[in-house]
């Protein structure tokens, strides 16, 4: 499943996918020189507007969470070595 992570100005927004759209209104909005875009929740509700300008930082990331089971507390992970094995 893909996840779209958009920061703006430090604060994380998680959105569904597709976000052409939401991405087109967001570059409108800076290129007027400023404008409100709604950003939709992840899972139901309002969404919460945000005004967009230029300048502003906004970073767009694309996460992809896997379908399989989650670790459990405590095990280790094998994708990243653990920094103190060799003390």
């Amino acid at each position: 499943m893909l996840i779209h992570r958009l920061t703006v100005d430090g604060k994380d927004y998680f959105l569904p996918d597709p976000i052409d759209e939401l991405r087109s209104k967001v570059l409108e909005a800076v290129k007027a020189g400023g404008g409100y875009v709604n950003i939709p929740p992840l899972r139901g509700g309002p969404g919460v507007d945000i005004l967009f300008s230029p300048g502003m930082p906004v970073t767009w990331t694309q996460l992809d969470i896997g379908e399989g089971e989650a670790t459990a507390a405590g095990d280790a992970d094998e994708s990243f070595p653990d920094p103190y094995s060799s003390l």
